[in-house]
């Protein structure tokens, strides 16, 4: 037998607690991420677990590497710990409107109440974390030291794994030089997370006056409603989706089929604007647009959900975002506000289809006079999130939308983008004729009904360039589908240009409301529309194509 090495015995055993504390904290942060975003967690966890493998010679900074390794790697368990509490418990992510919202609203009898109705919860979770605490002690503790080397030893590990050590330290470098990773580090969200909750504290009071300042003004304009009886509208305004990509509008892939069986069955009363422009890039600025006539805030504009209001609709919002801003300047002006989705940004996997149940609710409510808004996820980035798992029949594809791409020299990661973006679109597809359907069905008769639907902005996918996203630089940026139907025989609008910015006349229209200041040239129902191309930061050759 030969005879047992006390150093090589001491380094393995370092070696086992550390990939032991390795093991814990992944696990920690995989309860309460996903994707991506665990292996990002994992490298900013990455330098101190290095500091635990290099040989430490005074007791003092043993003793100050054991605590310091213990508080980091703690960090990194209380967040994951408590956000699986949140996804387990509500689906949500610390940062999204619901936890921030009900967060900043509540107080300490309030929260008093809520730890004695969720203890035993909460308990299972806090037992997870003290045991991950005294698991992360002990292995903290056994750290590398200088002593454990033998007399005259000049290294404690072999070249590869001074080499990997070192691989591991650039790419956490890398990291945290990463603003959007550096700042999931715990350490940095959980203060920012608190500096949001206090802004938001702030945000609602101004926020309450600016939405009472618009139902005064929609009140003083004094609304009238032009048809007497029963009346659905539904409005679906959808992110992020480019015509081109529709084969309602001519698309080489079959990304439309149900949209396009409706419009076969609907005839005049389907009017698809084949000439349909948003004048902003990104969401937020095309939504204030959309929603406040197009007129800018210095000139105090109307709200359309205040001016529904005002005219005596009842107002639903509906939303698979979850966007603090939109809820707050928009969505909260409805009579009845319901966020279905509760994981904010782009790595949120709701599905649209999540809303259905929600809309017929609002539609079987007995009152007159509804508004309904719909607001989508529609192909917002990243596309593969916008579709169920395994619902890409575009995934091989060698069909001549994939040729054209290949001829245009677009990158294989482009064309990848675009078979899951035309996929995201098939399946909004199915969502976008379920609403309609809805609107169609419910309701006697006699109901008079009307349904819209537009995207806030279009999406650049190897149009234009070699690139995939928001293109505020390319005309796939503003090119968006515009749907308009209504149980009534209309002109034919097909050709008429129309900018998104312009909608709440025509949605005002569908309403068949009337008020002072009522502008019928920027309604593109009217016969007395006056198309005005917009002012955009890209040259369009034609509005008309």
């Amino acid at each position: 037998m030969h005879p047992t090495n006390p150093t090589a015995s001491l380094f393995c055993m370092t070696r086992w607690t550390t990939a032991l504390l390795a093991t814990v904290l992944l696990a920690c942060i995989a309860l309460g991420h996903e994707g991506r975003r665990v292996a990002q967690l994992a490298l900013l966890a990455v330098p101190m677990l290095v500091w635990l493998v290099w040989p430490v010679r005074s007791a003092g900074v043993h003793h100050l590497r054991t605590a310091m390794v213990w508080l980091w790697a703690m960090a990194f368990v209380l967040d994951g710990v408590v956000r699986a509490y949140l996804l387990h418990t509500y689906q949500a992510a610390p940062e999204g409107a619901l936890v921030l919202g009900s967060a900043a609203n509540t107080n300490p009898r309030e929260s008093a109440e809520y730890f004695a109705m969720q203890w035993r919860e909460m308990a299972v979770w806090a037992a997870l974390a003290v045991a991950c605490a005294v698991l992360l002690g002990w292995c903290a503790h056994h750290g590398a030291r200088a002593a454990m080397l033998l007399p005259g030893a000049r290294r404690a590990y072999p070249r590869w794994a001074m080499a990997l050590a070192c691989v591991l330290l650039l790419a956490a470098t890398l990291a945290y030089a990463s603003k959007p990773w550096r700042r999931l580090h715990p350490l940095l969200f959980w203060p920012n997370w608190v500096q949001s909750l206090q802004t938001l504290r702030g945000q609602w009071g101004d926020q309450q006056q600016a939405r009472d300042r618009a139902l005064q003004r929609a009140q003083a304009a004094t609304p009238t409603l032009t048809q007497a009886g029963p009346a659905i509208v539904v409005l679906v305004i959808t992110d992020s989706i480019n015509r081109d990509n529709l084969a309602l509008y001519g698309y080489g892939r079959p990304t439309t089929p149900r949209l396009l069986a409706q419009q076969a069955q609907l005839g005049s009363q389907m009017q698809v604007l084949r000439n349909a422009w948003s004048v902003d890039a990104s969401t937020l600025p095309a939504m204030r647009s959309m929603l406040n006539f197009g007129q800018p805030e210095s000139e105090d504009p109307l709200h359309l959900l205040a001016l529904a209001r005002a005219a005596g609709y009842k107002v639903w919002w509906i939303s698979n975002h979850d966007d603090m801003a939109i809820e707050q300047k928009h969505g909260r002006l409805a009579d009845v506000v319901d966020m279905v989705n509760r994981t904010p940004g782009r790595a949120s996997a709701s599905l649209d289809s999540e809303l259905l149940d929600c809309v017929q609710e609002a539609l079987n409510d007995p009152t007159p006079r509804k508004l309904v808004v719909v607001h989508l996820m529609g192909a917002h980035p990243h596309y593969r999130l916008r579709f169920p798992e395994g619902a890409n029949p575009f995934e091989d594809s060698t069909d001549g939308v994939e040729t054209g791409l290949l001829q245009a020299g677009r990158s294989a990661w482009v064309r990848q983008f675009r078979r899951e973006y035309d996929a995201a679109v098939l399946y909004h597809d199915t969502v976008v004729s379920e609403l309609l359907q809805m609107a169609r069905d419910t309701g006697p008769p006699q109901t008079y009904r009307a349904w819209m639907y537009l995207s806030d902005h279009g999406q650049e996918v190897g149009h234009a360039s070699d690139r995939a996203g928001h293109s505020p630089s390319t005309p796939s940026g503003y090119r968006i589908p515009a749907v308009i139907w209504r149980n009534q025989p209309s002109a034919d609008l097909a050709a008429q240009p129309f900018r998104a910015d312009w909608a709440a006349w025509t949605v005002a229209d569908l309403l068949n409301i009337q008020w002072a200041g009522n502008q019928s040239r920027r309604n593109v129902l009217q016969p007395g529309y006056q198309w005005q191309a917009p002012v955009l930061p890209v040259h369009i050759p034609s509005f008309a194509d």
